[in-house]
């Protein structure tokens, strides 16, 4: 099992990553869709990306915005595992 990131290393992860914020104990990030076509396209791409990676992101999906949430909840928090998936969404999905 993963441990928990300590608080400086995850304000080290959010700096590398600027797009992600840290909200209720999770890495999240936004995205915002023409239309709720787009934005469900985006959801499957992601999740196949996620599930090819091993990992279970939380997704909040509201007509054309996606809101993704990284956390481990097993470990009892973001890890070292979940800033990886960040930077391997960030380089999938960039900020247009």
């Amino acid at each position: 099992m993963s441990k928990a990131l300590s608080t400086p290393e995850i304000d080290e992860v959010l700096q590398s990553h600027p797009e992600w914020k840290l909200q209720g104990g999770k890495l999240v990030r936004e995205w915002t869709y023409k239309d709720f076509v787009e934005a469900m396209t985006f959801v499957n791409r992601v999740a196949t990306l996620a599930e090819s990676a091993g990992h279970h992101p939380d997704i909040d999906i509201r007509y054309n915005r996606v809101l993704l949430g990284l956390v481990s909840h097993d470990a009892g928090g973001i890890t070292k595992r979940d800033a990886a998936m960040a930077s391997k969404i960030d380089t999938e999905f960039p900020k247009k």
